[in-house]
């Protein structure tokens, strides 16, 4: 599998879009210096994810940049492999391509296209990619690729056309299940979203807010029923139970054990994701409190 050089198995998963890049690189410094291995970030309609992962990259050391993912339709295959290709011969083992199908509304409304055939869209974008004649970056390697991988062909998908999967808003027995999907020698990189407070109203109040937008979008409602919440679980923002499912709450300590489940579950590395009351949060603070709890130095 295409390497990473992860040099712990903690990282950090970071919507950042509403934040200036330069103070976003300058978080992503101390990031670093903190021993988080790796800075993850979506792309839905905000800052372009591979001028981001330039910027990061080249103001870091030795971070890990990851594009969690990487919209397949907000570029054609040729384009996102070259770019991949540059970044990776410039930064060797310290990019990850995330790629994903997105969803559609924001396919329909936002890049006008369709979202017919999610699966086949994926196959056919990978080999596409595939294609593209070495002579783009002669000499250089090519990233790895995970795949924003919920359902079981997606997952399987991620092990025979990619690198690994990459798993969002999912339970540690979701984690050990894309395990078993994947077969022992693909990365598994798994994100936890984390709501660091001792008061559990405090806490679900956070999880509901980060839960609304999703709990409406079919492709993680779905995820949600396979792993075992029902339809009364699916209400805008979640029930508590969904809330406690995909968020974990409470102090250092209680987080670290969230994210260790993850990996004894076969989760290569972990992407802990602050959940605050506000969206745009800073969220240095609570990564500042975390790292001791998750032994990083």
């Amino acid at each position: 599998m295409g390497g990473i050089d992860f040099r712990s198995r903690v990282g950090v998963w970071w919507s950042s879009d509403r934040w200036p890049v330069n103070e976003v690189l300058s978080r992503a410094r101390e990031i670093e210096q903190l021993g988080y291995a790796s800075l993850f970030y979506g792309e839905a309609g905000g800052k372009e994810a591979f001028t981001q992962a330039a910027a990061l990259l080249g103001g870091t050391d030795r971070l890990v940049v990851g594009t969690g993912i990487a919209n397949i339709h907000a570029r054609s295959a040729p384009a996102g492999e070259a770019g991949a290709r540059t970044l990776g011969a410039l930064h060797p083992g310290r990019f990850v391509l995330g790629l994903g199908v997105s969803h559609a509304p924001l396919v329909e409304y936002s890049y006008a296209g369709s979202y017919s055939k999610p699966l086949s869209t994926m196959r056919d974008y990978l080999a596409t990619m595939d294609a593209v004649p070495p002579e783009v970056e002669p000499g250089g390697q090519r990233p790895a690729r995970l795949l924003a991988a919920l359902g079981p062909k997606m997952i399987e998908l991620s092990a025979t056309a990619a690198d690994g999967a990459h798993p969002y808003l999912v339970t540690p027995e979701h984690t050990a299940r894309t395990r078993e999907l994947l077969g022992p020698d693909k990365w598994l990189v798994s994100e936890q979203a984390v709501a660091l407070t001792t008061d559990r109203r405090t806490g679900l109040e956070r999880a509901h807010q980060h839960l609304h937008i999703y709990s409406q979008l079919p492709n993680y409602r779905n995820s949600w029923l396979r792993q075992g919440f029902a339809e009364s679980d699916l209400v805008v923002g979640g029930s508590e139970k969904l809330a406690e499912g995909m968020v974990a709450m409470g102090g250092a300590d209680a987080v670290a054990a969230q994210v260790k489940r993850h990996l004894d579950a076969g989760a290569d590395h972990v992407l802990v994701q602050i959940v605050g009351g506000d969206p745009s949060a800073d969220p240095l603070p609570a990564l500042r409190e975390l790292a001791p709890a998750l032994g990083l130095s």
